[in-house]
């Protein structure tokens, strides 16, 4: 359980018999109970899946239980998550196994953490029931255990939520199951905004196209803002389908996410993503289309002449601003704002890249760059610490490996040549290109050694260091207070570059532990993340119910033992790079 996502509820840590309080808390969030006053429902919505139409979708797993007015008298949707079938589960169980419960439990509590817009997740409630899934879709099933997790949020109500109006898609035939129903979008549109956006229902009580109008350009600012978050610290969602997208501008839906590891702008975390749709750099502009769907979903009450000119006055300005301010957090930047920062920080990224820096840890360390101090031997040293975070020669070699036959390649480059409408149905030219890229990026990995590799490392690092520490220049020159601004400076920087995030590596560990019944490493990692800003090299386990789990789970504890002993601000140990997340 997340004690800090509870309290919102009004619930606290039990003060007497915790193992009672926390059976009677299982019973609950797990379904098998009804909280008093609960009417239980589930929500219909459709969706734009991977760009296209696929008419209704869900809710097939999660469960509306109900609102919660909580102890600041802030209002509450609460929802069950793998509680079983609802009437919009089509082929599914509508259940939810302990893998991926665990990651969206760790992950919604991880981003609220580092500050970041999410829905939140309280409870996460396991059993020995279980269901068989095809985990990589690859004909290999496996029986796991169901899971349940209590989400909580002010509304789960999302873009595809107004899709369900949608008349016959042109491209894929499939239409929402409330078509011509325009009194109930009136009604939705009422409900959200008086309710989520009062100050727009307040200010435009009398014009309903005005107020529509007012909500979409807020809306719109939201979700740019949010996704500069996400970039900012190397999230990666996964599916931006349009009913993964939060009607009041949260992270929602945690599936295949993934935070980014050694800096790749390319960087897809969802194995299934067969064309990179939903790849790292291509997150804010879906996000912009994903808000032209809404657009469409919202006419007639607010014509599309009206949105499109809003989406495109505001997204991109919004996004690029907010973006650019939090780097310049991330870079200590406090005094100035200058046009060349924007560069600056491109350039840092193309080093990193170049260099296969961990996204994370070279942010966390440029708080220890000094400006003043001159002396060459601690920039060696500094550049000694920022090399050790990048790729080495076995992890690039892992990272460029050819991913197709050669054979393969060779019959695609000629059908490309010889029957491009052929090759369109089964390959793209981008992935072709990528495959051959990685081959010309690991055969010069075949010719150079570990010493040509970090001496190329260094000269790019120094490079950039140099354009660093004279901008920083420029901000000691504009202050009276040089000491008071570099500690302020340190201070801002390790409150915006988080130490800890939750890694692919570090959620596997729990999971596996979890697995074999100890839950122990499930609880390290949500209170490491509560923190994710501070030192905690020395973080232990958390002792209490240890003892318990301990004796059922010993083989488990010691298997895992030989992967844990790495610090959870490592960046990943070679075995992660074979992690796939579907």
């Amino acid at each position: 359980m997340s004690l800090p996502a509870l309290a919102l509820l009004g619930l606290e840590e039990p003060a007497g018999d915790r193992e009672a309080a926390e059976a009677e808390a299982a019973l609950y969030f797990s379904g098998n109970r009804l909280l008093a006053g609960s009417e239980p429902a589930a929500h219909c919505y459709c969706g734009h899946q991977f760009g296209s139409f696929a008419g209704q979708l869900g809710d097939g797993a999660a469960m509306y239980l109900g609102e919660v007015l909580g102890p600041r008298s802030e209002r509450w949707e609460i929802q069950l998550k793998g509680a079983g079938l609802t009437p919009f589960s089509r082929q599914a169980d509508g259940r939810k196994v302990l893998r991926s419960s665990i990651r969206e439990f760790l992950c919604s509590e991880a981003m609220f953490h580092l500050g970041i817009p999410t829905t939140r997740a309280g409870t996460c409630v396991t059993s020995d029931s279980k269901v068989i899934r095809d985990i990589f879709y690859d004909g290999n099933p496996k029986n796991e255990r169901c899971t349940v997790v209590l989400r909580i949020a002010s509304t789960f109500i999302r873009f595809g939520s107004f899709e369900i109006f949608k008349p016959p898609d042109e491209y894929t035939g499939r239409k929402g199951p409330s078509v011509n129903r325009n009194d109930i979008r009136i009604q939705m549109l009422d409900y959200v905004i008086s309710t989520f956006y009062p100050e727009i229902q307040e200010a435009y009580s009398d014009n309903s196209i005005q107020r529509n109008a007012a909500f979409f350009k807020e809306i719109t600012k939201r979700t740019a803002r949010l996704v500069a978050e996400w970039q900012c610290v190397g999230f990666c969602h996964g599916v931006l389908n349009t009913d993964n997208m939060s009607i009041v501008g949260l992270t929602i839906d945690y599936g295949p996410f993934g935070f980014m590891d050694r800096y790749d702008p390319e960087h897809i975390c969802n194995g299934s993503d067969n064309t990179g749709r939903y790849a790292y750099n291509k997150q804010p502009e879906i996000c912009k289309w994903n808000l032209g769907k809404l657009a469409e979903a919202l006419v007639p009450e607010l014509p599309l002449e009206i949105s499109e000119l809003i989406l495109e006055e505001e997204y991109d300005a919004e996004f690029e601003k907010h973006y650019l301010q939090k780097m310049r957090k991330k870079l200590g930047l406090i005094q100035l704002e200058l046009e060349e920062d924007s560069k600056l920080v491109s350039e840092l990224l193309d080093t990193m890249h170049l260099t296969g820096g961990d996204f994370t840890n070279i942010f966390y360390l440029l708080s220890s760059f000094s400006v003043v101090d001159s002396d060459p031997s601690k920039l060696e040293d500094f550049l000694k610490e920022l090399t050790s975070q990048c790729a080495s020669m076995d992890e690039l070699k892992v990272a460029f490996r050819p991913q197709m036959d050669p054979r393969q390649l060779s019959m695609m480059l000629m059908l490309a040549q010889s029957n491009p409408q052929l090759f369109a149905l089964i390959g793209t030219k981008a992935n072709i290109n990528k495959e051959l890229e990685r081959i010309e990026q690991f055969s010069k990995l075949q010719q150079l050694t570990e010493d040509d590799l970090l001496s190329r490392n260094k000269r790019h690092w120094k490079e950039w260091l140099e354009k660093y520490r004279d901008r920083l220049q420029k901000e000691i020159e504009s202050v009276s207070d040089a000491d008071a601004w570099s500690t302020h400076r340190v201070k801002v920087m390790n409150s915006n570059n988080p130490k800890y995030i939750l890694r692919n590596y570090i959620a596997q560990n729990a999971i596996e532990a979890a697995e074999n019944g100890d839950f122990s490493e499930v609880r390290n990692v949500l209170k490491l993340l509560e923190n994710p800003f501070q030192e905690a090299e020395d973080f232990r386990e958390v002792k209490e119910d240890a003892e318990e789990e301990g004796a059922t789970a010993a083989a488990a504890a010691c298997a895992q033992e030989t992967r844990s002993r790495l610090p959870y601000s490592s960046k990943p140990p070679l075995w992660a790079s074979e992690l796939c997340v579907t």
